[in-house]
């Protein structure tokens, strides 16, 4: 299962993106490696966050649920590298197939994120040489991640319990969607 597909010869089918990331600015000169999430395995996000310094925060933007909880961003108690290893073994399979979330990741003590969001692309902000040297090492090399095509999300009955399960996890602090999660 898959969580973003896209047109083909008039068939809906699996969108996955290319082993590309491309360095560019965002505002006032951010700093940013972006990178498309090739078949939405979870391996690239899993590599970039642990390239961070721990403790690292996860932020759960639920903007699509599904009975599951009320929509909102969902932040994590403080994350030991073991931690993170432990949620992304037990809910990479939901990660990877469905919709309904943006996940991000920070390092307080680097000022650092990694956001994964609904369309399987990586955005990264922080340490950009340690983040592009990890990709080179999976096998990424320089490109544009794109996702300028019609295309379709996917929210998963299948996945119902993991998001349940996902958010009984941790004893997550709930705040309001801002404009910008919302779809």
């Amino acid at each position: 299962m898959y969580k973003l597909s896209h047109l083909v010869d008039g068939e809906w089918r699996e969108h996955s993106h290319p082993p590309v990331f491309s360095v560019g600015s965002q505002g006032d000169q951010v700093q940013r490696v972006i990178a498309g999430s090739p078949s939405g395995d979870t391996a690239a996000f899993e590599r970039l966050v642990r390239v961070l310094e721990p403790p690292y925060f996860l932020l759960y933007v639920l903007h699509t649920p599904r009975g599951e909880a009320e929509p909102g961003r969902y932040q994590s108690p403080e994350l030991s590298v073991a931690r993170f290893q432990t949620f992304m073994e037990q809910f990479g399979v939901f990660l990877s197939s469905d919709s309904r979330y943006d996940i991000w990741a920070y390092s307080p003590s680097e000022r650092a994120t990694v956001v994964w969001d609904r369309h399987n692309q990586l955005f990264a902000y922080g340490p950009r040489e340690r983040f592009v040297s990890e990709l080179v090492s999976m096998g990424f090399s320089p490109g544009v991640p794109s996702i300028d095509f019609p295309h379709q999300h996917h929210y998963r009955h299948e996945y119902d319990q993991a998001a349940s399960e996902l958010l009984r996890f941790f004893e997550w602090s709930r705040s309001p969607l801002r404009q910008e999660d919302e779809q």
